[in-house]
């Protein structure tokens, strides 16, 4: 394929939709026929000087519009039939403008989700070791299921999850969480929990408090039904109990989303004073707590503390957890414990959305729980993550020590640590896409559109998962990271 002429001088508009109009205008001239295989998004990105992410974006939405064609391993190339080569062919058929769609609430186009193959280093903050998960045992669940299935199961019915999942889920939280839940909603991972919450509690306009630096996703199912964001600020502790005060004061709060064990991204551990007083806090003021505790499992120093809902005599607390951490984020195996009435109305909205899970990844995660497999997994991979661990915590003191300006502190627990680097890390993202390494930045995880913004005017800090690679590609990544300038 020839190279296009495209010239980037529309500073309003992304480099990739700069790509994709040019490519879509030359198919439809005809300067592009259809059927034509085009090159290779590497050979694109060094033709045109840009980030092959930023070319796939481009492939990857005429793909979704109909123009072009994915094939694995070989690449991409024209569709046979355009969308509109009856309007271009005929020269006596109108071209018709297509009229804009009113959306009620419209979303940004979420970017392509992040390929694993992509990367040689990633240092993604919840992925875990996909390689080291016991798919043998695993398949010998779902062999059972198969062997001994009750049809009916596999009707609609069970919106909240099936039997024996929800059981074997209510026994590990009493065993290692000393949470009691007299019942629970299985939903589609994490993700979906948040979005029941937000179309079953937020109406338009209401409140919505948030740790100033927080989980995108939480913050745009929010906003996506109408929440108005307020941001709370953060120390070295956490949650500044004062501010909240402060803000409940100001706002008629409705909700309060927290990462209390492992925030995210900065991996703080909330004391249990600081606990307790915002507890307090919200029931005086009328204030619904949604408990994210997404990594439960993973903690090296001490035992973890026990989850906000396990002391919840007011039953104010919405508790939420997933096993993407644990297993896979592909098995979708989310949960919420909340009072009978809170899960009632979470129940009906699940309804609407997707009736049920699906039932033979539940029964085979509760097989898999019932015989063992699912704690001697668990076991091994905190061990596992441990060692990775104190590999990042000795690599990075080994840095300070050759005089580089990196400040971090040592987590309790969790998947990745938040690391100053004490360098503007703006642009670091994308820099180190560049390099085939994967990471997330400060600037990722503030609100903008918040009530009450806190963002900083500059950003120097990284979030850096270890538990997904090896040591040796965490050193050779981290040293690429240090380099960055």
């Amino acid at each position: 394929m020839q190279p296009l002429n495209i010239e980037f001088n529309n500073s309003n508009k992304a480099k990739y939709l700069q790509v994709a109009d040019a490519l879509r205008g030359s198919i439809v001239k005809g300067d592009i026929a259809p059927g034509t295989k085009l090159s290779s998004a590497r050979v694109m990105a060094q033709t045109y000087q840009l980030n092959r992410h930023t070319i796939m974006n481009a492939l990857q939405l005429l793909v979704a519009e109909g123009w072009l064609e994915s094939h694995e391993r070989s690449g991409y190339s024209v569709t046979q039939t355009l969308p509109i080569q009856s309007s271009v062919n005929c020269e006596h058929t109108p071209v018709l403008t297509p009229k804009p769609y009113k959306f009620a609430t419209e979303l940004a186009v979420p970017v392509p989700a992040m390929n694993l193959k992509d990367y040689v280093y990633n240092f993604a903050g919840g992925l875990p070791d996909l390689n080291s998960f016991p798919y043998k045992e695993f398949k010998r669940s779902m062999s059972h299921v198969f062997n001994h299935l009750d049809t009916s199961k596999l009707h609609y019915g069970d919106i909240a999850g099936v039997s024996e999942l929800k059981a074997q889920i209510s026994d590990y939280l009493h065993k290692t969480r000393n949470l009691k839940a007299s019942d629970l909603l299985v939903c589609n991972g994490s993700q979906e929990a948040l979005f029941l919450i937000s179309k079953a509690f937020i109406s338009k306009d209401d409140f919505v408090a948030v740790e100033t630096l927080g989980y995108p996703p939480a913050r745009k199912a929010f906003a996506a039904c109408g929440a108005q964001l307020i941001d709370i600020k953060q120390d070295e502790c956490g949650l500044c109990v004062d501010d909240l005060k402060a803000q409940l004061k100001r706002y008629p709060i409705k909700m309060l989303y927290l990462t209390p064990l492992h925030q995210y991204p900065t991996t703080v551990t909330l004391s249990p004073t600081r606990r307790m007083q915002i507890y307090q806090l919200c029931y005086e003021y009328g204030v619904m707590i949604v408990e994210d505790d997404y990594d439960h499992e993973f903690h090296y120093r001490c035992q973890p503390l026990q989850p906000m809902a396990g002391d919840d005599p007011a039953g104010i607390i919405i508790y939420l957890s997933t096993f993407s951490k644990i297993m896979f984020s592909g098995a979708r195996i989310g949960y919420i414990c909340a009072a009978p009435e809170v899960l009632a109305q979470l129940t009906a909205w699940k309804q609407l959305m997707n009736h049920k899970n699906d039932v033979v990844m539940q029964l085979a995660v509760a097989h898999l729980m019932q015989e063992g497999g699912f704690e001697r997994h668990l076991k091994r991979m905190t061990k596992h993550y441990k060692q990775r661990y104190e590999a990042m915590d000795n690599t990075l003191a080994l840095l300070q020590s050759q005089g580089l300006p990196i400040e971090y502190k040592k987590p309790d627990g969790g998947m990745a640590m938040w690391v100053n680097l004490n360098k503007n890390t703006s642009n670091i993202k994308q820099a180190m896409q560049s390099k085939s390494l994967y990471l997330q930045a400060e600037s990722e995880f503030y609100f903008a559109d918040s009530v009450r913004s806190l963002m900083p005017k500059q950003y120097s800090y990284v979030r850096l998962g270890f538990a997904g690679q090896s040591v040796e590609a965490m050193k050779q990544g981290l040293k690429l990271i240090t380099e960055y300038k």
